[in-house]
């Protein structure tokens, strides 16, 4: 070999250094392959703010005070012109029955159309002795509500209690109209009942009953519209003031149970754009049996709401209308809150897995109230931390993440 060839030739350690590089680099490109890649994760913020745990159901409008008008005796009922949606004032006739002479002369008929009076006498005198005491009862509320507000003023209330108050006295309220509605209708009563026994028998002029609304209002129902032969008792018309509506809200025994007089609720896809402001006014006492579209046998309650946004923003609101009502049941302010989807449960306890540097860490948690969307934190997480949402089986204590 020449002197001029082996000086262009590397020197041993140089050549000794370039292996191990590559080497290195070998071994590198290995370690890289076989380390895993970040896992992608959803992520969200634990926050501090005001949490609220509501129950979700579907309901539907009613007209608080309706009255079916039916056939005060039997004979021919003219046709019925009133249609549905119509307005009535109180007292306009709604429809006219020509009753058949000689039951009208009949002496047992006649008795019984006596006590039939005596009858209507009875229950509009218990239905004004009904309002006077409602009437007392609004009062009491009332002064039970300037009593909260007092003590809430001094610093020794709630604004809740406050809010309950309110609530109560405008069910007392409405309770009286739904009695001065039935005192109404009893005074009606009285009068189709006098109307009867002065109506000429077989030798008289034979002129029809007119049935007249004790209510103003709108007819909801015609369900009897032709002319014929009607029998005492038989149903022509129901009327209602469609302005004043309430909302029933069936839920499930056990969501019912968690529910009080009072709670605050926001009605959502009726029709309108506004989300609208409801009250639960009352949880009924008694439960019924519905089958579920599954075929399960379920116990139901109903639990009465009433609106609380101005009637303008319900004006398209009728009667039967669907809705879809969220009762509020709890509500907490300044509370730690994460996603509900972060935290999950293992042999009792509570975890939830916080992202650190990169990498998911496994923190024990205490939960307290849980909602569809949300979990009070009272321990093991601080405002600001960053969590996994929806933690599979790839997620393990200090397993390398990436946010999505």
């Amino acid at each position: 070999m020449s002197d001029e060839s082996k000086s262009r030739e590397l020197p041993r350690w140089a050549r000794t250094t370039l292996l191990v590089l590559l080497g290195l680099v070998v071994v590198g490109g290995i370690v890289l392959a076989l380390i895993p890649s970040p896992i992608v994760v959803d992520a969200g913020t634990v926050e501090r703010g005001t949490m609220q745990v509501r129950i979700e159901e579907d309901g539907r409008t009613r007209v608080q005070d309706r009255y079916q008008l039916s056939a005060p005796v039997g004979g021919t009922l003219e046709r019925v012109t009133r249609q549905v949606g119509d307005e009535v004032e109180e007292g306009d006739i709604l429809f006219r029955i020509r009753p058949t002479a000689s039951a009208l002369l009949d002496p047992r008929s006649r008795a019984q159309a006596q006590a039939g009076l005596e009858g209507a006498r009875a229950n509009l005198e218990a239905a004004r002795a009904r309002v006077e005491g409602l009437q007392a009862g609004v009062v009491e509320a009332e002064r039970a509500l300037r009593a909260e507000r007092i003590r809430h003023e001094g610093g020794g209330g709630s604004a809740a209690a406050v809010e309950v108050a309110e609530a109560v006295l405008r069910g007392r309220e409405a309770e009286v109209r739904s009695a001065e509605f039935q005192a109404r209708a009893a005074e009606q009563e009285v009068e189709h009942a006098r109307l009867l026994l002065e109506t000429p028998g077989a030798g008289g002029a034979g002129a029809p009953l007119e049935v007249r609304t004790p209510v103003a209002g709108r007819v909801l129902q015609v369900l009897r519209e032709s002319e014929g032969v009607v029998q005492p008792g038989t149903p022509i018309l129901e009327v209602g003031d469609p302005r004043s509506l309430e909302l029933v809200v069936d839920l499930l025994s056990a969501d019912a149970a968690q529910v009080s007089a009072g709670a605050p609720a926001v009605i959502d896809r009726w029709g309108g754009e506004e989300t609208l402001e409801a009250r639960v006014r009352r949880v009924e006492p008694s439960a019924f049996t519905r089958v579920s579209a599954l075929g399960i046998e379920e116990q139901r309650v109903n639990v009465i709401l009433d609106l609380e946004s101005p009637p303008e923003l319900w004006a398209m609101l009728g009667d039967g209308y669907r809705i879809e009502a969220r009762i509020t049941i709890w509500e907490e302010d300044d509370v730690v809150i994460a996603p509900a989807n972060a935290v999950f449960r293992e042999g009792g306890e509570w975890f939830a897995f916080r992202i650190e540097a990169g990498r998911a860490v496994r923190v024990p948690i205490e939960v307290g109230r849980r909602s569809d969307v949300d979990a009070w934190i009272t321990e093991g997480l601080e405002p600001g931390d960053r969590v996994v949402l929806y933690p599979g089986e790839r997620i393990e204590d200090g397993v390398r993440i990436d946010e999505r």
